[in-house]
């Protein structure tokens, strides 16, 4: 309400209405109002602080590329005024504060030196325990001093004191400074949430004290009416107008309708999931803001780079990581608002994906970033919610499981806003496993199966170059989460030709191999479903397989969510049988999925039961000798087509 948010619509989305400022999907955790800036509303404790830091960079982007919001909260090529003072603001708790991406966001504040105030709410409680009990740093405002930003601690029970403080660090961060911490020490006169007794840990007396002594705005009225600053009657009109407000928000909240049950299933994408990213139009500025970020000299050197990489794909020699590489270059030049984010960039990471972006764009669009994924994905996130579109790379996809908490949030934030906030974020990695890939367990994780459950996200495939570099251009196009896996073993290795300036579908598989007419009427053919290393393990073998007098519809997963049942559905209708060579494990793996969706959408066109090849629950050993009885192979699906094929299932 203070950020100008109608009370009414705060109610109305207490009451789960559709008038509310999220339609009632978002409730008391996820309060937004874009039209006011206001961005949450996070339910996990300390995961907005990444996302403010990326909210307060975008400030700087919109200063040095020369761009600022129309009315309609989109990019255009008006820079902001010569006073832009915007800063980002963002509330923990002191027990909150405890958690290490305070000191994440200090240190990237600091080194960025972001227009950020960290305002701590230090109530002498994380949850209902004692936060002296479970930390020994209650001076949070002290804790930036090893970073150089500095902080203060005021008085919450002094309305003045607070304003005081309150106008000195946010006059600090506006100044240019960099970002500052504000510590306002208060009581908490309830529990954390309504499930919370009301006498935890013997509180009661010491609340019934803090009422009547230690309350912030009693204090305030009792000094100004003593000192004559208003009067008791002023007093009084000035809590008759506030209570009509508060009843108005109670009746328009009330009388509101509940939001229709079709909404739920609406916003679960910002773009439909058949959505043509080739007739997105680029923005018209983007010409004018390369040309004035971008100096000759650089663009000079990005375009010989482009040029090469296009030579290489025309010729059938470009390799998974520069197909990406690839796509990413054309989409940020077609794109200013187009940003990245990857552990040693630089350098180009580990497989060139991010190679000569910041060379070209600089620092302030492709960003270094500390060795902590949930760290960076957050700041996008939060580039994300303010007009950019960024892109992340993992170095291994797995590193991803330090990220969980942000990935979840990028797939529900469009929905949870009510629809207010897209989440253009693409994440892209290397990952999976394959036959004899000798990186032992921590490595060699399913991650594509563990965000497979999270609501919001697109989640593609890539096998090849052509698949890499046409997904990976849709996705920087979609206006939501899109996750990007390609294969850890063949991003060097595999080459091939491009299907150049074509972005690709992200909801459509690929029959890259179709059985013979034969096969088919003599009932030998099998439709097997595969992704990753097994597209390449299932190619290898197709000839053995038709020496075994068997054929297969291959078909690559690229879209593992949403899934292509058309597809495969029509290849059923040929086959009659299915394998799933599945670089996932047997419990909760993409298989599972996969296996039930046909069970129970297809199953009147199945001959035999669903054959899954899919990886042991087992972590994956090191040693080849181990390997082999955990992750599935060309020679599996070999013999998994023969049993299907011949009755022995």
């Amino acid at each position: 309400i203070a950020s100008g948010v109608d009370p009414g619509a705060v109610m109305a989305e207490l009451f789960m209405k559709e008038t509310g400022t999220c339609k009632g999907a978002g409730g008391s955790m996820h309060i937004f109002d874009k039209s006011t800036y206001f961005q949450g509303g996070w339910a996990l404790v300390s995961e907005q602080l990444p996302y403010a830091a990326g909210a307060a960079k975008s400030i700087l982007m919109d200063r040095a590329l020369g761009v600022s919001d129309n009315e309609n909260f989109e990019k255009e090529d008006v820079a902001p005024p010569v006073d832009d003072d915007r800063i980002s603001i963002v509330f923990v708790g002191e027990g909150g504060a405890q958690n290490g991406r305070t000191a994440e966001l200090l240190n990237s504040a600091a080194k960025d030196n972001l227009p950020l105030l960290l305002l701590v709410i230090d109530n002498g409680r994380a949850i209902n325990t004692y936060t002296g009990d479970v930390a020994t740093n209650g001076s949070v405002f002290d804790q930036g001093k090893h970073y150089g930003v500095p902080g203060l601690r005021v008085d919450g029970y002094d309305a003045a004191d607070v304003a005081k403080g309150g106008k000195a660090v946010i006059d600090y961060v506006r100044s240019g400074k960099g970002p500052a911490i504000l510590q306002v020490h208060t009581y908490r006169f309830n529990g954390h949430s309504p499930a919370d007794p009301e006498h935890e840990r013997g509180r009661k007396d010491e609340k019934a004290w803090a009422r009547a002594e230690q309350d912030p705005i009693k204090k305030f009225e009792d000094k100004y009416t003593a000192n004559g600053v208003f009067t008791e009657d002023e007093l009084k009109e000035f809590k008759k107008e506030v209570l009509a407000e508060v009843k108005a928000a109670v009746k328009f909240a009330d009388e509101s309708p509940m939001p229709p049950m079709e909404l739920a299933k609406e916003l679960e994408y910002p773009d439909a999931p058949d959505t043509d990213y080739n007739l997105r139009p680029a923005p018209a500025f983007a010409d004018a803001v390369n040309a004035r970020t971008i100096s000759p000299e650089q663009m000079e050197t990005v375009q010989a780079h482009i040029a090469g990489l296009r030579e290489k794909a025309i010729a059938g020699d470009i390799s998974i990581g520069d197909a990406i590489n690839l796509a990413i270059h054309e989409e940020m030049l077609r794109d200013p608002t187009t940003t990245i984010h990857a552990e040693d960039l630089q350098a180009g990471s580990s497989y060139d994906i991010p190679k000569l972006t910041q060379q070209t764009y600089g620092k302030i669009r492709a960003a270094d970033e500390i060795i902590d994924e949930g760290h960076f994905i957050g700041k996008a996130l939060g580039e994300g919610m303010n007009g950019y579109r960024p892109i992340v790379e993992l170095m291994n996809t797995n590193f991803g499981i330090f990220g969980m908490a942000e990935i979840s949030s990028a797939g529900n934030t469009y929905a949870t806003t009510g629809g207010q906030f897209d989440m253009p974020m693409t994440i892209v990695g290397a990952g999976g496993t394959a036959p004899n890939q000798a990186l032992g367990a921590e490595h060699s994780q399913p991650f594509h199966a563990y965000v497979m459950g999270i609501p919001g996200l697109k989640i593609c495939s890539a096998a090849s170059p052509d698949a890499a570099y046409g997904i990976t251009k849709s996705m920087i196009r979609d206006n939501g989460p899109c996750f990007l896996f390609a294969p850890v073993k063949m991003m060097k290795e595999a080459k091939g030709t491009l299907d150049l300036d074509k972005c690709a579908p992200l909801n459509k598989c690929a029959l890259l191999h179709e059985a013979s007419a034969e096969s088919v009427a003599a009932g030998n053919a099998v439709t097997v479903l595969t992704y990753l290393h097994g597209v390449k393990e299932a190619q290898m073998v197709i000839d053995e397989i038709q020496e075994e007098g068997f054929d297969i519809d291959l078909i690559e997963l690229r879209s593992l969510k949403p899934l292509d049942m058309d597809t495969i559905r029509k290849s059923l209708e040929r086959t009659n049988k299915v394998a799933i060579l599945d670089e996932s494990t047997k419990s909760g793996g993409i298989g599972a999925t996969v296996s039930a969706r046909i069970s129970e959408e297809c199953f009147d066109l199945l001959d035999a039961p669903v054959k899954r090849l899919c990886m042991d629950d087992a972590p994956v050993p090191y040693a080849s000798t181990m390997e082999v009885a955990v992750v599935k192979r060309g020679s599996d699906l070999v013999q998994g087509v023969f049993d299907l094929a011949t009755g022995q299932y």
